[in-house]
C-alpha cells in the first residue's frame, strides 16, 4: 500500500533536520571561531555540560529543552563570572567547578524524573531528526544575534585577543568583550544540542574552528572556512546517520575531528614545502655562484 503521507511527513522531518544542521553548522563554526582564537575550548566543554540540567528540567515541564539549555547555561556562566572575581580562584577552576557540577545536577535531576518525556540521550548525545519545530526559529535567531556581535565587536573583539595589554591601555573594557564572548558561546553551545548533544557539541565547536585556523593566516578567512566546515560536517553527518541508521550526533562530531586530522595533516605538508623551498633555493644561488 502506498503511503504518500507518511513519505511526505518523514521528507519534512529529513528537510527540516537538514535546514536545521545548516544553521547549527553556521552557529558553531562562527562560535568555535571564537572559542578556540580567545583559548576557551575548556570553557566551552564545560558549558555544553552545564546546558544539561536545564536540558531536563525543560523536558520535564514540557518546555522547548534549548530554552531550558539557554536558561542553565546563562545561570552557570554567570555563578562563574561572580567567583572569577575572587583572586585566589583562576578562571579554569572556576569553569571546571561550577560547570561540570552542573552536569552532575543534569544526571542528578534526570534520575529523580525517570518519566521524564524527552530520553536523556537525545540530550546529551544528539536527536537531530526529532528535534522540536521551534529549534529552527531558535536556531535562525540565535546565529543572527552571534552575526551581529560579531560584526559590532569585530575590533576591539581581536584587539583584546591578541594584544590584551594593549587593549586595557588603550582604555578598552575588557568586561565587555568577555560579555559578548561568553554570550557567542553560550548560544553555539545551546543550539547545537539538537544536532550533537550536550557531549559531543566541543567537538563541533573545536574541531572545524581548529581546521581553519590550521590552514589560514588571516581572522577573515578563519571567519569564512571555519562556519563552512562546519556545515559540512553537519549537512553531511545528517545525509550519513540516515542512509546508514547511525546516531546523527555520533557522525557529525567524527566528521568534525575528521575535518581537524586532515587539516592538521596538510599543514604540516605545507609547512615542510615552505621549509624547503628556502634551501632549495640557497642551493640554486650557490651552485650558480659557484660557477
Amino acid at each position: 500500500m502506498d503511503t504518500t503521507p507518511g513519505r511526505d511527513t518523514l521528507m519534512g522531518y529529513f528537510e527540516r533536520a537538514l535546514v536545521l544542521a545548516v544553521l547549527i553548522g553556521a552557529i558553531t563554526g562562527l562560535g568555535g571561531a571564537v572559542v578556540v582564537m580567545r583559548g576557551r575550548v575548556f570553557f566551552a566543554q564545560a558549558l555544553t555540560h552545564a546546558t544539561f540540567p536545564g536540558a531536563v528540567v525543560a523536558a520535564t515541564l514540557g518546555v522547548n529543552i534549548l530554552l531550558g539549555a539557554g536558561v542553565s547555561g546563562i545561570a552557570l556562566v554567570g555563578l562563574m563570572l561572580l567567583l572569577e572575581r575572587r583572586r585566589e580562584i583562576s578562571r579554569n577552576v572556576s569553569a571546571g567547578l561550577v560547570l561540570t557540577s552542573g552536569f552532575a545536577l543534569g544526571i542528578a535531576l534526570q534520575s529523580l524524573n525517570p518519566q521524564i518525556p524527552v530520553r536523556p540521550e537525545s540530550v546529551l548525545l544528539g536527536s537531530l531528526f526529532f528535534a522540536p519545530p521551534a529549534s529552527l526559529p531558535i536556531a535562525a535567531g540565535a546565529l543572527a544575534v552571534v552575526v551581529t556581535i560579531l560584526v559590532i565587536a569585530r575590533r576591539p573583539l581581536l584587539f583584546s585577543t591578541f594584544d590584551v595589554a594593549g587593549f586595557r591601555a588603550a582604555g578598552g573594557r575588557e568586561a565587555i568583550i568577555e560579555t559578548a564572548v561568553l554570550t557567542v558561546v553560550v548560544l553555539a553551545s545551546v543550539v547545537a544540542i539538537p544536532a550533537a548533544g550536550a557531549i559531543l557539541t566541543i567537538a563541533l565547536l573545536a574541531g572545524p574552528a581548529t581546521a581553519a585556523r590550521l590552514l589560514t593566516r588571516t581572522w577573515g578567512a578563519m571567519i569564512i572556512l571555519a562556519p563552512t566546515l562546519s556545515i559540512a560536517a553537519a549537512v553531511i553527518g545528517t545525509i550519513l546517520s540516515r542512509s546508514l541508521g547511525v546516531s546523527a550526533g555520533g557522525a557529525i562530531a567524527l566528521l568534525a575531528g575528521c575535518e581537524f586530522l586532515l587539516a592538521l595533516g596538510v599543514a604540516r605538508l605545507l609547512h615542510r614545502r615552505s621549509a624547503a623551498e628556502p634551501k632549495s633555493r640557497r642551493t640554486i644561488i650557490s651552485s650558480v655562484y659557484a660557477r
